[in-house]
């Protein structure tokens, strides 16, 4: 078996040309400008610490047949064979693309903007601005600030400038006053007045202009300095501009991932950038590209041209999805019998149909329209209709008997002539099962009422049942509220289908429940997908538990399955996430062989790719 170790890649894409100072060599294209690239987010695999293993990163699995095949680090000799190595070191090639894998309907998008030591300079902020598009819709990412220490210094002493211009514009009326001016007026002119300087005592306006003739407002309008007022109000109107006269370039705090301060221009820097995208049906890809500009306070310097996209291709545990559809199996009888309960009204004793009594109207109109839509339905025939009258326990139970089966009859002589089925009378006297779910759902009657009730059903004769309960203290509720709900005319309609002519025939048919499951599983919809999917226990089910980290319980349902290549290769990402390596690449490799496309998909779940990379697995 042929070893091989898979080099992780590292795409650098460089954004602009250099010059001999920083904005000369930018321009003149003899320097690297910044630069994006592709970060290496590998889960960590421990080491395989199991005998007999000789090289620490060396792992035994047991192949075709029982026998022992083992895996370790490798990389290619001087003649292109795989050989053994203990340290195997990443390699930085170009590359604009990049697997990931989502999990939870979220996936993480990383990358590392390189700014190199030519684009520092103390006097310069860089701004870079990342762009995402997915499905065709574009969204500017939080931007990264990079501010060189004179920029920031620039920067604070435009905020100090600032502070010191909003300080000057006086606040305190009182200090637009001459108040030594007034005060001598008052003590020269007014000697009254000048008495209340030193008296607490509350004053009014009234008061005061009584006193003096002249109104505390008026003196001090008399003595408040109109230039300062003037100077003051200007001061006061030109409170804007001169924030953006002063404070060229203003601290940015909206939109902003990154605002770091370099206190030396000697070296660069590195930003790993990390974008969570939430997914969704139909993402499959997703891109990213990255320009910016070079200011210096409020100029413009260098505008920096977007740079070709990173390419994200988005794989999902929704992939794996088995579409096959499911089919579940419907027995169909021939015969088909469906009943509806109507109130028709009679009058006491009684037993003629009358349209005007109650809501006699409404409810025989209710049954014609039933009678039709069964009648004319293109798919079966109407056999015959069974009218059954029952009656409330009122009365001796024989003439119960004798009104519901002249009702019966009275009914069905109502709609005789509006169909051609055969019409069945049949009576039940005195409805007590009736009686006895009404009274267990009532929530006039209380607990003892009801208690009283039912003790009374140990008693057979249906006569001496009801004058008993005449006794009761709920029998009042129960004659006035729940009998004339008794009083009911049931239709059992029976019908046959047309062209059958088997008691039963058995059809297939697509399982919508489970069709709706899987649709909510490729549309990444886990939730839904779990609880539609959990009760058929098969390999979607198991699949969806999975996107969900459910894996224990992936683990239950799979261990009643067929072992499959779906269901291997399923096996080997939850093996791999308990940290059960052995198990995880035995059922990788068994998946492989089986069916060679899981070895293209092993690189697109980190949860294989780590292993293959690990271990230089080749199926």
């Amino acid at each position: 078996m042929r070893l091989h170790c898979v080099i992780p890649a590292v795409a650098l894409i460089a954004l602009l040309p250099g010059g001999c100072s920083p904005l000369g060599r930018i321009s003149s294209g003899k320097a690297a400008g910044p630069e994006i690239s592709v970060a290496d987010d590998r889960q960590s695999v421990p080491d395989l610490q199991e005998t007999p293993m000789e090289a620490p990163d060396t792992l035994m699995v047991e192949g075709e047949n029982g026998r022992k095949v083992f895996l370790m680090k490798a990389l290619k000799d001087e003649n292109g064979e795989m050989v053994a190595t203990d340290v195997i070191e990443a390699a930085t090639v170009t590359a604009r693309f990049r697997n990931v894998a989502e999990r939870h309907g979220m996936v993480d998008l990383r990358f590392l903007i390189t700014v190199p030591r030519t684009l520092m300079d103390d006097n310069w902020q860089l701004r870079f601005s990342p762009v995402l598009t997915a499905q065709g819709k574009t969204t500017r990412l939080d931007s990264i600030l990079i501010t060189g220490k004179g920029y920031r210094k620039a920067q604070l002493l435009g905020y100090q400038r600032y502070r010191r211009y909003v300080e000057s514009i006086i606040t305190d009326p009182e200090m637009l006053i001459d108040r030594f001016q007034l005060e001598n007026f008052i003590r020269r002119n007014i000697p009254e007045l000048y008495r209340f300087k030193t008296d607490s005592t509350e004053v009014s306006e009234r008061e005061f202009l009584s006193a003096f003739g002249v109104s505390g407002q008026d003196a001090v309008d008399h003595y408040t300095i109109g230039w300062l007022v003037r100077r003051n109000n200007r001061r006061l109107s030109r409170k804007d501009l001169m924030f953006r006269k002063l404070v060229r370039a203003p601290i940015i705090t909206e939109g902003v991932r990154l605002d770091t301060v370099m206190a030396t221009s000697s070296g660069g820097m590195v930003y790993q950038y990390v974008h969570t995208l939430k997914t969704g049906p139909g993402l499959r890809k997703a891109e990213i590209s990255l320009s910016g500009s070079i200011m210096k306070q409020d100029r413009l310097l260098y505008k920096i041209p977007r740079t070709r996209p990173i390419t994200y291709y988005i794989s999902s545990l929704s992939g794996l999805a088995d579409n096959r559809e499911r089919f579940i199996t419907r027995t169909i009888s021939r015969m088909v019998r469906e009943d509806a309960s109507y109130w028709i009204e009679f009058e006491k004793g009684g037993s003629r149909v009358l349209e005007t009594l109650g809501n006699n109207a409404s409810e025989l109109e209710r049954i014609s329209g039933n009678l039709l839509r069964v009648d004319s339905d293109p798919a079966y025939t109407l056999d015959s209709i069974t009218v059954t009258a029952s009656c409330s326990p009122e009365g001796s139970w024989k003439d119960n008997r004798r009104l519901s089966q002249d009702r019966s009859r009275s009914v069905s002589d109502y709609f005789m002539g509006r169909t051609k089925a055969t019409f069945i009378t049949r009576s039940n006297p005195e409805n007590w099962a009736g009686l006895d779910a009404l009274v267990r759902s009532d929530t006039v009657l209380t607990k003892a009422q009801k208690k009283e009730y039912f003790a009374l059903s140990a008693e057979n004769n249906p006569d001496v049942r009801e004058a008993m309960l005449q006794c009761t203290g709920g029998y009042r509720r129960i004659r006035e509220s729940l009998y004339p709900r008794l009083r009911t005319v049931r239709f059992d309609f029976f019908l046959h289908r047309k062209g059958q002519t088997k008691d039963t025939v058995h059809t297939t048919e697509p399982d919508t429940v489970y069709l709706a499951g899987v649709n909510a599983l490729k549309d990444m919809d886990y939730e839904k997908a779990v609880t539609l999917l959990r009760p058929y226990r098969d390999y979607n089910a198991a699949l969806a538990c999975a996107a969900m980290d459910y894996n224990a319980t992936a683990l239950d349902i799979i261990s009643g399955l067929e072992m499959t290549p779906r269901v291997n290769y399923l096996l080997a990402i939850i093996h791999s996430r308990r940290g059960e390596y052995n198990e995880a690449v035995k059922c990788y490799l068994d998946a492989c062989r089986a069916d060679g496309s899981f070895v293209h998909r092993g690189n697109l779940d980190p949860e294989i790719s780590e292993l293959i990379r690990k271990y230089g697995l080749t199926p």
